[in-house]
């Protein structure tokens, strides 16, 4: 079937008709130009979502696309390309135990010597090398194996090693534990730790963090990783040996560039911090310090006070390099359709509510607004009392 798709007209069939409805496509055709309908289609759906979340691929001609669940697991380029950062200079020989569609191995073996690319899959695997041929690889050698057979019969030594188990289980429900994942990498570690003194782990973004720092050994560093505020997956480093706290450090990728935040969770816990009512600015944490619980050191580094024990804004003079959102409140005002629009004339507004009795949806319906717009109205609760702010943002 490979080939058949590789043929010059299928591939140009499938570049003209990327916007096409693939369902619709299955429906009028058996066969296109000779190939089943359905594979055809299956390549224009992964051609699409490749546009975004993987450019290289999309860009060059000739690459193969998996089913649509194996391209949804995968990483997007943006966050592979940062976990090909962790990886040191020096790096010899590392490996990825649940290679997949191969998108991190392709990353990652730029920063190695000789990099092994580990997967049961038989169908998969030859996508990924065809994939990873077309795009230039040369020094990925590829494994049809699990990763714990690959453990037990690799002889040599391993400088890193990456993995990225399912979290999905037999009957396909999503799991929320590292040791419900497969494989399971908590029972597969010490067998990893007899091959390297580097391990890398992708975890989903909804998994407790603390929940899998009690889960796993030896944990240097968590990285929680957000691409354009929205929070993609959670790494943990873990360094053979090393058994101080680990340091958690949040990562947002935006265009503008990256936001990083370092702290660890002794110090979020010690962290004594001022509250106050808002003034003219207001603060958001961007996803991975909401998501990595550093709700009162992010306030301390950045000399800003908290406006509620339990609502995640901030406040202060100007921090221009606070790593989030920023407003600047215009106006505070009451919940009156009629006020509102006073400072919202064109009735369009982004609204967001934080701890605050009312959705956005049901605060919009409420006050009459549609989305859209540059204003923002902030709904929140203070110390005291709730809030309304007509805001404009900063960054």
């Amino acid at each position: 079937m490979q080939n058949s798709l590789l043929v010059p007209e299928v591939q140009e069939y499938i570049r003209q008709h990327e916007h096409a409805d693939e369902k619709a496509l299955v429906l009028s055709h058996k066969t296109i130009l000779n190939v089943p309908a359905a594979s055809i289609a299956e390549q224009i759906r992964g051609r699409r979502k490749a546009k975004d979340k993987i450019p290289s691929y999309y860009s060059k001609t000739g690459i193969l696309y998996p089913p649509g669940l194996n391209l949804e697991q995968s990483s997007s380029e943006e966050t592979a390309l940062f976990k090909s950062r962790l990886i040191p200079a020096e790096t010899q020989t590392g490996a990825d135990l649940t290679g997949g569609f191969g998108i991190d191995s392709l990353f990652l073996s730029r920063k190695a010597t000789k990099w092994y690319y580990v997967e049961p899959n038989t169908e998969l695997l030859p996508i990924a090398r065809h994939n990873h041929i077309q795009l230039g690889a040369t020094n990925i050698e590829y494994v049809n194996a699990t990763a714990s057979e690959f453990l037990q019969n690799h002889a040599q030594n391993l400088d890193f090693v990456y993995i990225d188990p399912s979290r999905r289980s037999a009957t396909q429900q999503k799991t929320y534990r590292l040791s419900e994942t497969e494989p399971d990498i908590v029972t597969l570690q010490n067998a990893v730790f007899s091959k390297t003194n580097t391990l890398l782990i992708k975890a989903s973004p909804w998994l407790d963090i603390r929940q899998g720092l009690t889960e796993l050994k030896e944990v240097k560093e968590v990285f929680v990783v957000s691409v354009a505020n929205e929070c993609k997956e959670i790494l943990f480093l873990c360094r053979k040996g090393h058994f101080e706290e680990p340091r958690i450090t949040t990562i947002n990728l935006t265009a503008a560039g990256v936001q990083e935040f370092t702290f660890n969770y002794s110090q979020e816990k010690d962290q004594q911090i001022p509250y106050a009512e808002p003034g003219k600015y207001i603060y958001e944490p961007n996803a991975s310090i909401l998501k990595a619980g550093a709700f009162k050191t992010a306030a301390a580094q950045n000399n800003l006070s908290k406006i509620s024990g339990n609502t995640h804004l901030y406040t202060g003079n100007f921090v221009s390099e606070f790593p989030g959102r920023i407003f600047e409140v215009t106006a505070y005002v009451k919940n009156d359709p009629k006020i509102v629009r006073l400072h919202i004339p064109a009735g369009k507004a982004n609204v967001l509510t934080r701890n605050y009795p009312l959705t956005p949806e049901e605060l919009k319906k409420k006050l009459k607004l549609n989305d859209g717009g540059d204003d923002y109205l902030i709904a929140f609760s203070g110390e005291k009392e709730k809030y309304l702010a007509v805001a404009k943002r900063l960054k």
